[in-house]
């Protein structure tokens, strides 16, 4: 199951730069578990979790493999994008590709590194970008529901409960904003929605990139993308790319080390690879035994047999239950069989919505 976020933004605003830093430190954390550069441009990451190495240091598992996340360094954005401005055909292809939007913004002053709209605002980058991407999305629409309509119209049960989710979508550009803030309660609805690939439509994180010095609290910019990312229902990440570039080429011992002196606990890039994980609405459950302990990844809502479907199809087809220890309780107690003595290993059906956390143990039929 592989889970993509597209890292965009306009030109000189770091963006290459984080992304360099990130396939860095998948390729130094290849020494421990699989890494792969599939494309160029594509970095497949490994989530942190100290949950992991607890449940190593309790279960003896030889081997430790995380869950992971894939990066895509998507092509440069300029104004006029939906117009085929630049690489904009590129540029909004590889976007309709990815699960979610990374979108990195210059928070940071440099004289020696040009900004291609000749001034330092954030937020005005992000509405650039926020609007080619709403312009695709409007023209999209407005191509597709007249077809759709006459389908309606000769009675296309399909069609007719399509255009009440497309005609929210359009008014809600036409007032110019994206269509990720339109809110749908029902599962169906949800799906239609997911269903047109609309641009605006995706989760989106904002990395406001500044200087060393503001790596630890921000600055005066990077608050004014919080204050904004809030009112839009965004996340909000702050990372310095430059430090994050020196922190890949270093050491485990002199990475701690350098983070001290700089007043952080741990790289910003830790901090962002989690904030996309959450972005996608994932979470983690955990298989243990002698031979390895395992982070997978499931969206969040996940029942028991469709999560056991992640490790093996045949998990899933011929599922019968699944043992289930909670994080706390395996830590707290010291392992599976000690949680089983405190009658804290359950069995769950079917019906089960894993938790975060859960360690998981499936019986199924071959």
């Amino acid at each position: 199951m592989g889970f993509q976020c597209g890292i965009v933004g306009l030109p000189n605003v770091g963006k290459s730069t984080l992304f360099n830093a990130l396939t860095k430190t998948a390729a130094a954390q290849a020494a421990n578990y699989p890494f792969c550069t599939i494309e160029p441009n594509t970095g497949e990451v490994a989530v942190p979790d100290p949950r992991l190495n607890a449940i190593q240091k309790i279960s003896g598992s030889k081997e430790l493999i995380p869950t992971r996340i894939t990066f895509v360094d998507i092509a440069g954005l300029v104004r006029g994008a939906s117009k085929g401005e630049g690489l904009g055909n590129q540029f909004l292809a590889n976007i309709r590709e990815v699960d979610a939007i990374v979108h990195v913004l210059r928070c940071f002053e440099d004289d020696d590194i040009t900004h291609v709209e000749g001034t330092i605002d954030p937020i005005a980058d992000a509405e650039t970008v926020e609007t080619e991407l709403m312009v695709s999305d409007l023209e999209s629409l407005e191509r597709r529901i007249a077809p759709l309509k006459k389908k309606a119209t000769g009675g296309d049960k399909e069609a007719k409960a399509v255009i009440p989710i497309m005609e929210a979508a359009l008014a809600l550009l036409q007032d110019g904003k994206p269509v990720r803030l339109l809110k749908l309660d029902d599962p169906e609805e949800k799906k239609i929605l997911d269903g047109l690939n609309l641009l605006t439509s995706k989760p989106v994180l904002f990395v406001c990139n500044v200087d060393e010095a503001s790596a630890a609290t921000g600055n005066a910019l990077s608050a004014k993308v919080e204050e904004m990312a809030k009112a839009q229902g965004a996340g909000s990440v702050i990372i310095s790319a430059a430090i994050e570039a020196e922190i890949s080429q270093l050491d485990k011992d002199e990475q701690d080390e350098y983070l001290e002196t700089i007043g952080l606990e741990e790289p910003g890039l830790d901090r962002l690879i989690r904030a996309g994980y959450e972005l996608l609405g994932l979470i983690t459950y955990f298989t243990a035994g002698p031979k390895e302990v395992r982070a997978w990844t499931i969206t969040a809502g996940t029942k028991a047999p469709a999560a056991a479907g992640v490790i093996h199809t045949d998990f899933e087809r011929g599922f019968i239950r699944a043992q289930t220890i909670a994080y706390n309780d395996y830590i707290s107690l010291g392992g599976e069989a000690a949680a089983k003595e405190a009658g804290k290993a359950r069995d769950e059906g079917k019906e089960y919505i894993v938790k975060d956390g859960d360690i998981l143990l499936f019986k199924f039929n071959t």
